[in-house]
């Protein structure tokens, strides 16, 4: 009776906590509504008020239009060709043996269990929800603790897009820069990681405890299915369906790289060469590099970075590595790159491979909400470590 009354209090002052926290936002909304139209309006006044009205609007969709036809489809055809190689070495053991060679560094590096090494492989070749795929594979988590597994989010999240991003700089001829990348990538990977188990068991130590799954009587990953068909039918249907996986990420990729870049572009350049605004594309008001410009010193010895408009990338990455890379052309025909720009460029954008817009949705989909904050402020030191350590990297390599 006494355990029914203590049951009966709990749900009734669960719906009052629900029924508050409804209020609560109901009240805020008008605000919130509020704020938003102000933000809008301010942000687009300015530059309007700046380039004139109707050379604004023109700029914006010019922008969009050219970063649609020069930079978009050039990445769907790398996510395409990727995509096709990335099955091809799923289907022929590639990933199996990556997989077995890099085992043996994920307990020193990472703290995790050594099947670990299939998710980064798996994210490196495809995108960071790859990692989600895998922890919910109870064949594949019941080798983790659960703040282990609740790390994998950060780990992964390391590797996201990174067959695309090196093979879009390398297309781009800074091979050298993408390689030390790769390198300042790995060390921020395992920097998030590292301080994302350390904030967990910290704060819950009860995630030190194995996580609840059924145990399976064997301790191995499927990677790929038995050959059933010919090589040549297995090398064809291979290269079809990882080229049409690379089109939905290409497709998925265009709403940031055309809204975000756009924006970002149009608060980074200024007017045309002319020095008068004509309404083309990659035109705007340079907000962005004069708030560089005040703290110049410091992108300069962490980055390396010459011209203050390159911490365009870094802040893009936040949100979509797909969208910061739509800024590499115009960076490069403007002339502001080099190999130590596209080093740190590929490490951060990599490292945190719009880790914004995926570490909720990610931590949510595994049930610990309550650890996205923890997750992002690890992630943020993390990535801003793969730039550094990139950028002294690249620095040393040029001495030799």
């Amino acid at each position: 009776m006494a355990s029914r009354n203590i049951f009966s209090t709990r749900k009734s002052n669960n719906r009052r906590f629900a029924l508050n926290a409804l209020t609560k936002r109901r009240h805020l909304k008008p605000l919130e509504t509020a704020i938003f139209l102000i933000l809008f309006f301010a942000f687009f006044a300015g530059l309007a008020y700046k380039m004139t009205l109707p050379l604004m609007l023109n700029t914006f969709m010019q922008t969009a239009y050219h970063l649609l036809l020069e930079t978009v489809l050039y990445i769907m055809a790398i996510t395409v060709m990727t995509g096709a190689i990335s099955k091809l070495f799923v289907e022929f053991g590639v990933v199996g043996l990556m997989e077995k060679l890099l085992r043996p560094l994920m307990k020193p590096l990472y703290n995790l269990p050594g099947v670990a090494s299939l998710g980064a492989v798996m994210t490196f070749l495809s995108d960071n929800p790859a990692i989600i795929t895998l922890s919910k594979d109870k064949s594949f988590s019941k080798f983790f603790k659960q703040y282990q597994l609740v790390s994998l989010t950060n780990f992964g999240t390391a590797f996201g897009m990174g067959l695309v991003v090196i093979a879009f700089m390398v297309g781009r001829g800074y091979g050298s820069g993408a390689m030390v990348g790769l390198i300042g990538a790995v060390i921020g990977s395992i920097i998030s990681t590292r301080i994302m188990q350390h904030s967990t068991l910290k704060k819950f130590p009860e995630l030190a405890a194995e996580v609840p799954t059924e145990s399976l009587k064997e301790e191995k990953l499927i990677v790929t299915d038995e050959p059933k068909t010919g090589t040549f039918l297995r090398v064809l249907n291979s290269i079809l369906d990882g080229g049409k996986s690379g089109v939905e990420i290409g497709v998925a990729i265009i709403p940031g790289v055309l809204v975000i870049s756009t924006l970002v572009m149009m608060v980074t350049f200024g007017a045309g060469a002319s020095g008068q605004y004509t309404g083309g594309a990659y035109e705007g008001v340079p907000l962005l590099p004069w708030l560089a410009d005040k703290i110049d010193f410091v992108f300069y010895w962490l980055f390396g970075f010459e011209h203050s408009e390159l911490i365009a990338f870094p802040i893009t990455a936040l949100g979509a590595v797909g969208a910061a890379l739509g800024l590499v052309p115009t960076f490069d025909v403007a002339g502001l790159l080099d190999n130590n720009a596209i080093a740190v460029f590929t490490a951060m954008g990599m490292c945190w491979s719009g880790y914004l817009s995926t570490h909720t949705a990610m931590l949510d989909s595994l049930g610990y909400r309550k650890l996205i904050g923890k997750a992002i402020g690890a992630h943020t030191i993390g990535g801003l470590f793969a730039g550094i350590c990139a950028h002294w990297l690249y620095f040393l390599v040029a001495l030799i």
